[in-house]
């Protein structure tokens, strides 16, 4: 039985093979939308979600309210907080802080890689069990100068050799013992290493608790009430320094943090998750664009397979085995399309690659892969059979073979509903298209505040620390660059955060508490370097003037918070430190584009600057320009190779996510209008050839091309209308939800709908119009024979 169904099956899609053609396209795009979006939104889940103790693994966080009662969060402590915990809470079984990320250049023999790694504290490696493939967990950490390497650094630098107790070289100055060798991060974690080195001067990296420098994570001892373990954290900082500072502190799991790193008033409302449920749905929608194509084609043909159901059951059939047939045939169908969904997942995926964050693989040798396409096809297949499979098995034997049986007209049949449905989709799509790249057009034009053109920056490496002023000297007196100035972190981001602490005269108790400044450290010559807009007084000049040891700029919008109307030759007290204000810079972003500026310090400082900055002369070319710069960084620091980014493209990385949403928007568009395409040639075509004696007669008595034309698509362009209106105002409500993630953002326009829904209307004209016009061309004096 099951032989004949499929021998059946077979030759109905065999003798209808433009519409097996066309339900197998669409089917095979929409399934291999969904296999690669399935891939990634696993990889998403995932994440940092596969630790053995996840359920006991938390990051801590920092909470501080503003004078306006705003609730703020940052994911980053002081150097204090580690050991407090560990010594007062024994619920904390362990604790370890991690350092920022640093790249350093490793040498072994003649061998030099540079590489980035992370300063960590013992007991990160027993707290995220990632495998160690050479060495013990418990020691790989406890003398200061061990190292960690992950297996493809370690297979860079010894090759074949056992890398287990070789002594290599960090800077060309610090000898480490290679400890352990791990497995390579997975695609699926935040971090981002290929080394650790013992943790050892947290104290001179993080000198009080209002200094925030760490990621700190802390496991659990099992059993812990986390809600209960958070309110005793309220006063921790209150109570360790014995002050009014402001800022409290809670811990959030580590599984949860990729994908619920939102909050609003410090609650947890999304993040990431809201993404992949997003591209989830979108991914299911293409499929089920696609099921409508099928179900539409199948229902529009039900004229011609009238009389077979027909014919069937006078001989007896039952309608089971109708069903039965019907679902067999979309089935088949199905794993045709799957088949071609495989390949085409195979060639797609690392195009896929180049836009999601980190690269997917899967695996033809897995059976859960196979397990999970035979489910899926086996689901889409009945998805898309099981409604025309009902409708043509209902038909009735005695009104099947008439000639003519009139129909009632309805306003609107199920099926023109499934087309408005596909065209609402595609619709709401190209709207989101437009909103995000009009957001990052928004954003990439919004006024930065100094100019990036130009701008180089290197990390002082080596000898370029000791040697600095000669190598400024040699760029300039070369003519190399204009300016050159040195920084504590990168000119897209900054040295920290600190708040609370601060005192100027003027300052209320309140605003002392909860002032927070965006920290930078710069050199002299900092404002003219990065081209920035001087609002009052001059740049740091300490290598002119010693008393600039101790000079500070503040940006317009400390100034503004602190209420102050003559800053320049102020004191701003921190600590310790008395900083002398000496000049007042425009705000400029250093953070995200898509917020607004916060208050900034810059401070002098020559001990813990780690970027060199140069702006060269725009009269030679680059590449000439980038020539000189490693002749003359090389002379005064040859055991390092050179290594340079262009401030203008990193400040360009910041567009990334919104970059991925606007190409991830863009492809799922094209699928939605060109899947919905599909469906409207099918329908036309069938349509057309319906009515060729009608459009013959027509001709016969004098219609035009155009007028034939006209009255085959008028009725499609009118549903394609109809999903104008209908999905107009959803898309306006999920992208200005979407926007509301962005303080600098751009308002929805009208003529986004417009142009949409123009765009939409031609697509469908030129699919529709294609078919009609070769209808109405068809010889009346052929299509009126008489059969």
């Amino acid at each position: 039985m099951i032989k004949n169904y499929l021998k059946i099956a077979w030759r109905n899609l065999w003798k209808n093979k433009s519409y097996s053609i066309i339900n197998i396209i669409g089917l095979s795009i929409g399934m291999t939308a969904v296999l690669i979006i399935g891939i990634w939104v696993k990889n998403q889940l995932q994440f940092d979600n596969f630790y053995g103790n996840k359920e006991s693994l938390y990051k801590i966080w920092n909470k501080y309210q503003n004078d306006d009662g705003k609730i703020n969060l940052m994911d980053v402590t002081s150097g204090r907080a580690a050991p407090a915990l560990v010594e007062d809470y024994p619920e904390v079984e362990h604790a370890a802080r991690m350092y920022w990320s640093t790249t350093r250049l490793i040498s072994f023999d003649d061998k030099k890689i540079k590489s980035k790694g992370n300063e960590v504290d013992p007991d990160f490696i027993r707290m995220f069990d990632f495998k160690l493939l050479k060495g013990n967990d418990e020691q790989a950490l406890q003398e200061t100068k061990n190292i960690i390497l992950t297996e493809s650094l370690a297979k860079s630098i010894f090759g074949d050799i056992d890398p287990l107790d070789k002594t290599i070289t960090l800077d060309n100055k610090e000898p480490y013992k290679v400890s352990a060798v791990m497995e390579d991060l997975p695609s699926n974690t935040n971090f981002d290493f290929s080394y650790l080195i013992p943790l050892v001067k947290a104290e001179e990296y993080s000198p009080n608790w209002n200094t925030i420098s760490f990621a700190t994570y802390v496991q659990l001892k099992k059993g812990t009430d986390i809600d209960a373990f958070n309110n005793k954290l309220i006063d921790i900082i209150k109570k360790k320094t014995n002050s009014e500072l402001g800022g409290s502190l809670f811990l959030y799991p580590v599984s949860k943090m990729h994908l619920h790193s939102k909050f609003e008033q410090g609650i947890p409302v999304g993040g990431k998750i809201d993404q992949v449920k997003l591209v989830a749905g979108i991914g299911l929608l293409i499929l089920l664009i696609a099921c409508i194509n099928f179900i539409n084609l199948s229902t529009a043909r039900s004229q011609k397979r009238a009389k077979e159901v027909a014919i069937r059951k006078v001989v007896g059939a039952q309608r089971f085995n109708l069903i039965t047939q019907f679902l067999t045939e979309s089935l088949l169908l199905a794993m045709i399309s799957g088949v071609f969904a495989v390949t085409l997942a195979t060639f797609a995926l690392p195009l896929f690659n180049k836009i999601f964050d980190k690269p997917l693989t899967f695996s033809l040798s897995d059976p859960t892969i196979w397990l999970t396409l035979i489910g899926f096809t086996f689901v889409t297949g009945l998805l898309s059979g099981i409604y025309p499979a009902f409708v043509l098995s209902a038909f009735k034997p005695i009104k099947s073979l008439k000639i003519f049986s009139p129909s009632k007209k309805i306003p609107l049949s199920f099926r023109e509903l499934l087309v408005i449905f596909q065209f609402g989709i595609a619709i709401i799509l190209i709207i989101a298209t437009i909103v995000v790249r009009r957001q990052i057009e928004h954003a990439g034009q919004r006024d930065v505040g100094y100019n990036t053109a130009q701008l180089i920056e290197i990390g002082m490496e080596g000898d370029m620390g000791k040697n600095y002023e000669a190598i400024k000297s040699e760029l300039i007196n070369n003519g190399v660059a204009i300016a050159v100035t040195r920084i504590g972190s990168s000119i897209t981001g900054s040295s920290g955060n600190s708040w609370g602490g601060f005192s100027w005269a003027g300052a209320t108790p309140e605003q002392e508490k909860k002032m927070g400044f965006n920290l930078g450290r710069a050199e002299s010559d900092f404002v003219q370097t990065l081209g920035l807009k001087l609002v009052a007084g001059r740049d740091i000049n300490y290598s002119r003037l010693a008393a600039d040891s101790t000079a500070a700029l503040l940006n317009e919008a400390a100034v503004k918070e602190m209420k102050l109307e003559n800053p320049i030759g102020s004191f701003l007290k921190w600590g310790d430190n008395t900083y002398t204000i000496v000049g007042v810079i425009k705000d400029y972003i250093s953070g995200s584009p898509y917020n607004p500026v916060t208050p900034m310090l810059i401070y002098a400082n020559k001990t813990s600057l780690f970027n060199l900055i140069i702006r060269t002369n725009a009269t030679d070319s680059m590449s000439d320009q980038l020539k000189k710069i490693e002749q003359i960084i090389k002379k005064f620091n040859p055991a390092y190779p050179f290594e340079y980014q262009f401030v203008d493209q990193k400040f360009a990385a910041k567009f990334k996510d919104q970059q991925q949403t606007a190409q991830l928007a863009f492809i799922f568009s094209g699928l939605a209008i060109f899947i919905s395409c599909l469906g409207l040639f099918g329908l036309a075509s069938y349509i057309a050839e319906l009515r060729t004696k009608e459009i013959g007669i027509r001709k016969v008595l004098g219609a035009s091309v155009s007028g034939i034309t006209t009255m085959l698509s008028k009725d499609f362009i009118k549903l394609v209308i109809i999903s104008i209106i209908l999905a107009s105002p959803i898309a306006w409500w999920a992208m200005n939800k979407w926007l509301q993630d962005f303080s600098y953002r751009i308002e929805i326009q009208w003529w986004i709908f417009a142009l949409a829904g123009i765009a939409a209307v031609l697509v469908a004209f030129v699919t529709v119009s294609s078919q009609a016009i070769r209808a109405a061309n068809h010889n009346p004096v052929k299509t009126l024979r008489d059969e």
